[in-house]
């Protein structure tokens, strides 16, 4: 299949984009600036994944909606929560609708260049915090974007059943170079260590039993 794959710079969409360079045809790759803490570091890192596999990255500028969504990921690092990576304790990250956002867009862009299917990295281990990342919305927005595009569009989720650390064992496998993946919701230099976010990447490398490469503020 000839896809897009929307590509955060994170381990999960880093380990999408060397899936789908493997079982199917990238044609490019989506990052969205969509004004969040860590962007800068989590762009930055889209990009060198993308380089490294010769794909080409489109960067789309959504800052434009920053100022009209509420998340304590477009408010400043102090907002961000620490402790596990659980519902009660990161429901303030959520931006609202943020994958039907970024579907929605990266439909278009698909059908305009070609393309049959999108990919995105949806996991299990979101399902219980972020709405828009579980598998009835997943279906629904994917019935939506095939009824809605001449290509008939497939959204592919090959992530949708794993846990993160079974994405970092695939990805392991797949060559992906995590030293340059970013998921700190504080978006310093350095991984924070401390926020959840941080805390749900050291556990899953140690499930995994991958090395993590991650340089952490704080142990």
């Amino acid at each position: 299949m000839k896809c897009i794959v929307l590509l955060s710079g994170g381990v999960d969409s880093s380990t999408a984009l060397h899936w789908a360079n493997r079982e199917h045809e990238t044609l490019a790759a989506l990052a969205f600036d969509y004004g969040s803490n860590h962007a800068v570091r989590e762009l930055a890192c889209a990009r060198a994944q993308a380089a490294a596999l010769g794909i080409p990255l489109r960067i789309i500028d959504l800052r434009v909606l920053a100022p009209h969504l509420s998340s304590s990921l477009l408010s400043g690092a102090d907002a961000i929560p620490t402790g596990d990576y659980a519902e009660a304790n990161m429901r303030s990250t959520v931006v609202p609708f943020r994958n039907g956002i970024f579907l929605a867009i990266a439909a278009g862009i698909a059908e305009s260049s070609g393309a049959n299917s999108l990919v995105i990295a949806a996991h299990s281990g979101d399902h219980a915090i972020y709405p828009d990342c579980r598998e009835p919305f997943m279906a629904a927005m994917a019935e939506a974007i095939r009824l809605g595009s001449y290509a008939q569009l497939q959204i592919l989720r090959p992530f949708i059943d794993m846990d993160k650390a079974q994405i970092v064992s695939l990805g392991a496998r797949l060559g992906v170079d995590f030293s340059r993946t970013y998921s700190c919701y504080c978006g310093g230099e350095e991984h924070c260590g401390v926020c959840a976010t941080c805390r749900e990447r050291r556990a899953a490398f140690i499930a995994a039993g991958v090395p993590d490469p991650t340089v952490y503020a704080s142990s």
